[in-house]
């Protein structure tokens, strides 16, 4: 599975954790699925900023080659 498929995932879980929060009557069970939809949007942000940090790193090392070229 790619990265962005991986954030894709995680973020509609996170979706569907929400909703079955709001439409359980009872609060525990709705504060665990609250909790697992923070949980799943953690994890996105956390793969999320793994790339963006992964193309930053990519982009110095081809400027690094760039400027060793006569």
């Amino acid at each position: 599975m790619t990265m962005i498929k991986e954030i894709k995932f995680f973020r509609k879980q996170a979706e569907k954790a929400e909703r079955m929060a709001r439409a359980t009557a009872d609060e525990e069970t709705s504060q665990g699925l609250t909790n697992l939809a923070m949980a799943y949007r953690s994890q996105a942000d956390a793969l999320k900023r793994s790339k963006k940090l992964k193309k930053q790193s990519a982009k110095k090392v081809e400027q690094k080659a760039k400027a060793k070229r006569p």
